[in-house]
């Protein structure tokens, strides 16, 4: 009998084993995905707001803020906020929990002192956070009002008892009426916020150097002007500076197809323009981005600066879906995560925001199959 026992745990060994490949092998997106030698890949948490292979509002899992060690994730196509915790540390969030709902496409999230600051397309709300991660309701409160309408993302950081908050254009290329569009805004405590950079299309993505204290932005540039321009960008955002837009980008080139103006000198020109700090390729859609200072990545990987490509929607011959990172000292690309644009241009994915845990591990959200990855080297 003690025989029989053992051989039958000695063979349950392998169909354990073998349960968890097929677990792995359903998901078409996973075995498309290419990353550097020792990374692994996996889904921590799915069925998030499908949303759909086009541009626009109707999305699925967009932007992510730890808090206590959880992950919030804003899914904006649904109104909603959720938590993902994660208790037993498995790798998988063990529940989806509704924060709270009846937002207004609801995509950056902040937290400071309890509270989480939530930055809809036309407001910002400050709610305190329960112990059990639902919002306290009767502590909701309008924060500031935002423009609406045009580039619908609002992104929201808390720094140094500041809240900073990214607002797009309103349109592809235009001179705004609005003083608040196409920049990053200032915002204190009390709700009086100031322009603090302007001139800067779409950052949908800013994060703040852990060193530097630095603000590195994404920037989506305009469209209709061919295939390989303008470059999208990253800009290291400064207090007081004009990034170009509309009548400039990149590398302070004149967009003299919008601005038919005539100049002695050229007006992109410093003290008036600020240059790009490095240019993309064009129509990459670069959204979310997130500096590497853990300890799971490799040494070589840590002060890397990691972006999504969310991908193009315009261009002839797709470009992105992926999440490449930057070595800061070379400027040199290296693609990380590949593999959301196949071959035959089937898209299985779009990457949108890229967050790091007090581990290393990273995070990863795709708007389009409703996901967050967890991507983390194998020691």
């Amino acid at each position: 009998m003690v025989i029989l026992i053992v051989a039958l745990f000695v063979i349950s060994i392998p169909l354990i084993e073998n349960n968890n490949k097929k677990i792995q092998n359903k998901s078409p997106i996973l075995k498309n995905i290419k990353l550097p030698p020792n990374f692994e890949i996996d889904i921590f948490a799915s069925d998030l707001g499908k949303g759909f292979n086009l541009p626009g509002p109707n999305r699925g899992a967009r932007f992510m803020e730890f808090y206590k060690d959880i992950l919030f994730v804003s899914v904006p196509s649904t109104g909603i906020i959720v938590a993902l915790p994660d208790k037993d540390k498995d790798g998988k969030a063990d529940e989806t929990i509704k924060v709270i709902d009846g937002l207004n496409k609801p995509h950056g999230i902040a937290f400071l002192d309890g509270y989480m600051y939530v930055a809809n397309e036309d407001s910002v709300v400050k709610v305190k956070i329960k112990n059990d991660l639902t919002a306290d309701i009767s502590t909701k409160e309008y924060f500031t009002d935002l423009p609406e309408g045009g580039h619908w993302t609002r992104t929201i950081r808390a720094k140094d008892n500041s809240l900073y908050i990214s607002i797009g254009s309103s349109c592809n290329v235009c001179i705004e009426g609005d003083e608040r569009r196409a920049a990053v805004l200032k915002c204190s405590f009390n709700g009086n916020c100031s322009i603090y950079a302007k001139g800067i299309r779409n950052a949908v993505g800013f994060v703040f150097h852990l060193v530097s204290g630095e603000l590195y932005a994404t920037e989506n540039s305009r469209d209709l002007l061919g295939e390989d321009l303008p470059p999208d960008e990253i800009n290291i955002v400064k207090e007081g500076k004009n990034y170009g837009w509309p009548i400039c980008y990149g590398k302070n080139i004149h967009d003299a197809e919008f601005d038919k103006n005539t100049y002695i000198r050229n007006p992109c020109t410093e003290p008036f323009e600020e240059p790009s700090f490095i240019d993309l390729q064009a129509h990459s859609a670069p959204l979310g981005l997130a500096f590497n200072f853990g300890n799971n990545f490799p040494e070589e990987f840590k002060g890397n600066l990691f972006v999504a490509y969310h991908g193009s929607w315009n261009r002839k011959v797709p470009t992105g879906y992926k999440v490449v990172r930057i070595n800061m000292d070379t400027k040199q690309f290296h693609d990380f995560a590949t593999g959301w644009l196949t071959p035959e241009n089937k898209v299985l994915g779009r990457p949108v925001d890229v967050i790091f845990d007090k581990d290393g591990v990273m995070y990863v959200s795709d708007d389009n199959a409703g996901v967050i990855y967890r991507v983390w080297y194998k020691n």
